[in-house]
Formats: C-alpha cells, sequence, structure tokens
C-alpha cells in the first residue's frame, strides 16, 4: 500500500508558476514509477507528466511541455510539479499517482496502469 499526499495548489494568475509536491508513505518509493495527472469537471482525468524511479526519464503531455517539469527526491519520498507560464486552461484538480515497479527506467503514460493515487490539489489559474 502507498499513500500520496499531495499539496501545493492554489490560485494563481495567468503566466505565474506554481509547485506542487506529493509526499508518498508506505511502501518503498524507490521502487514506484510517479505520474502527475488532472482532472476538471466532465472530462477524464488526463495525463501531464510521468518520471521514471531513477528519474533518468520523463515524459510530457504536448499541451505542458516546455513549461511544466516533473522531479523526484527518492531520499524524501517526493515527486514534484514545477509549474511555468500557466494557463487558464491549466486550472485543474492536479493527482499524483504510483505505479509499482520492477525497473529502474520504467514509467508510463496511461492512467489504468498506476494502481495508487492521491486526493488531489486544486490548481486555479484566474485573472
Amino acid at each position: 500500500q502507498v499513500l500520496l499526499k499531495e499539496t501545493g495548489g492554489g490560485l494563481v494568475q495567468p503566466g505565474d508558476s506554481l509547485t506542487l509536491s506529493c509526499v508518498a508513505s508506505g511502501r518503498t518509493f524507490s521502487s514506484h514509477a510517479m505520474g502527475w495527472f488532472r482532472q476538471i469537471p466532465g472530462k477524464e482525468r488526463e495525463f501531464v507528466a510521468a518520471i521514471s524511479v531513477d528519474a533518468g526519464t520523463t515524459d510530457y503531455a504536448d499541451s505542458v511541455k516546455g513549461r511544466f517539469t516533473i522531479s523526484r527526491d527518492n531520499a524524501w519520498n517526493t515527486v514534484y510539479l514545477h509549474m511555468n507560464s500557466l494557463k487558464l486552461e491549466d486550472t485543474a484538480v492536479y493527482y499524483c499517482a504510483a505505479k509499482l515497479v520492477n525497473s529502474y527506467s520504467y514509467y508510463t503514460t496511461f492512467r489504468s496502469s498506476y494502481g495508487y493515487w492521491g486526493q488531489g490539489t486544486q490548481v486555479t489559474v484566474s485573472s
């Protein structure tokens, strides 16, 4: 069992930056690939970013490439989502997710592959 807790959401203006954090507890964090997803009411949860165990591989949705950066600190059981140049359309509830893996370089962008989810943190971009 992995418990995930996201923090760092809030209300920001277009062009601002925000960093989300997700702290994991329970099973070994360094055995899990991590991902960030987001969801707005009435829409499916969509992939935002993913990172492998060793942080050597990352991937991003086209809509956030060049603006968002995913990182992790295995010593602190934490994964981050650094968000720059925020846009109105980035408004959503952001969720972190974990997948138990047996390869340090593995990551996935598929929502259904993740077995553990946090409860989400709201990010609102508004002028």
